[in-house]
């Protein structure tokens, strides 16, 4: 056999194969179509019945099932006597602020007072807790802002310190050493502007840097009202015993973290909303801080009250002025009562009196009016005296029978 014929062969194979292969495709071809039919007669069937569905719902509420409230996103209802309130009641949070120490600086005998301190505060724990660490970047506008307002008044007293030096100076009557003081005031003042001004000037540029980072560490606490058994209470019943509870173990847990040498603050609800408000803001914190978040109206997210110590302190300080005041009263009608009962006193015995300071005038002047006058005169007032004596215990007696006689004229 030649060449020939056994490459015409090979080329007959080929060609056979390659309508076999064409053949089996286009029969997949054929089954993968009827499939997509009969999935696209599935699909309009599906449809036909959501739509047969829906058509009978009314729109608005097709609308706001689509539309989920932001509160379904976060772990909290609202912000009220300094407590994060959860789960609608079911949970309140309060957080504890935590200043740090610089653990590496200390000696080794404070290092073991810290650990020793720690380990008495994980001992008297009696409820869970959670530790809660954020970091935030320095904002330094603030601090700006400050200095540059102390700038200001620098400068205007820079510039009468100089203008008194100049005014002083051309008037030539001061001496040398009145002029250098004068002077040498000038110089301090123009020293602290600029000096004001380099620091203005650093902190700019770090506040352009924002990876200055600070850290704030938290202890959480929780309470539910399943802790305190099973009971009818009311919200406001259930929300007072919460915060005396969580207050109370809050106030232990900073007695005995300051041992460690750690103090710590309760939060308020304002300071509680801006922890929340950069737990969900990371990024925009940054530059869009809760003062301005409040100032522009973006606050209804959260909801505060004031401060309940506050509230407390404020009730307490109208009691003590009241008391005190009944009591300044009390005192002052309580003095007024003994002069009067004096004054009275004094009003009825008028006569005695006289009668008494005229007996020793005349005793004393015995010498100029002789003895037989001062006696005669004594002996004189002694009688008138126990006539008056006698006449007021008439008059006495007769009143008290005019009054019987009305008495029994009346019965």
């Amino acid at each position: 056999m030649s060449n020939f014929d056994q490459t015409t062969q090979m080329l007959i194979f080929l060609l056979i194969g390659a309508f076999v292969v064409l053949f089996v495709l286009l029969i997949v071809y054929f089954v993968l179509k009827r499939k997509e039919k009969k999935r696209e007669v599935n699909k309009n069937d599906v449809q036909q019945i959501n739509s047969g569905n829906t058509s009978k719902k009314d729109k608005s509420q097709v609308r706001q099932s689509d539309k989920k409230s932001i509160f379904d996103f976060m772990e909290f209802d609202k912000i009220e006597d300094n407590m994060i309130i959860q789960h609608e009641g079911k949970r309140y949070v309060m957080a504890i602020e935590c200043a740090g120490i610089n653990y590496d600086l200390m000696s080794g005998i404070e290092k073991t007072g810290v650990e020793e301190g720690f380990v008495q505060f994980l001992n008297t724990l009696r409820f869970p807790i959670q530790m809660y660490i954020q970091t935030r970047t320095v904002n330094l506008e603030k601090s700006i802002d400050g200095y540059k307002k102390r700038i200001n008044q620098i400068e205007s007293e820079l510039f009468a310190k100089t203008q008194q030096y100049q005014e002083m100076a051309e008037s030539g009557r001061f001496s040398r050493k009145e002029l250098d003081k004068a002077f040498y005031e000038v110089t301090k003042v123009r020293n602290l502007y600029e000096y004001g001004r380099d620091i203005i000037y650093d902190t700019e540029k770090m506040s352009l840097n924002k990876n200055i980072l600070n850290k704030k560490y938290y202890i959480i606490i929780s309470y539910s009202p399943n802790e305190s058994g099973t009971g009818d209470f009311a919200k406001d019943e259930i929300q007072a015993m919460a915060f005396s509870e969580l207050y109370t173990r809050a106030q232990s847990i900073i007695r005995t973290l300051s041992a460690c040498g750690v103090n710590g603050k309760i939060l308020n609800s304002i300071e509680l909303a801006e922890l929340l408000y950069v737990a969900y803001n990371r990024d925009e914190s940054e530059t869009f801080d809760l003062k301005k978040a409040m100032k522009g109206d973006v606050d209804a997210l959260y909801s505060t009250a004031p401060d309940v110590l506050e509230k407390r302190i404020k009730e307490i300080d109208k009691e003590i002025q009241e008391k005190a005041m009944n009591k300044v009263t009390e005192q002052v009608e309580n003095y007024r009562s003994k002069y009067r009962a004096k004054l009275e006193q004094k009003e009825n015995s008028i006569d005695e009196l006289a009668n008494e300071m005229a007996n020793l005038i005349l005793n004393e002047n015995r010498e100029y009016l002789g003895d037989d006058v001062v006696d005669g005169i004594l002996n004189e007032n002694s009688e008138e005296g126990g006539k008056a004596e006698d006449e007021e215990k008439q008059k006495k007696t007769r009143t008290r029978k005019t009054r019987k006689s009305v008495q029994r004229t009346t019965e």
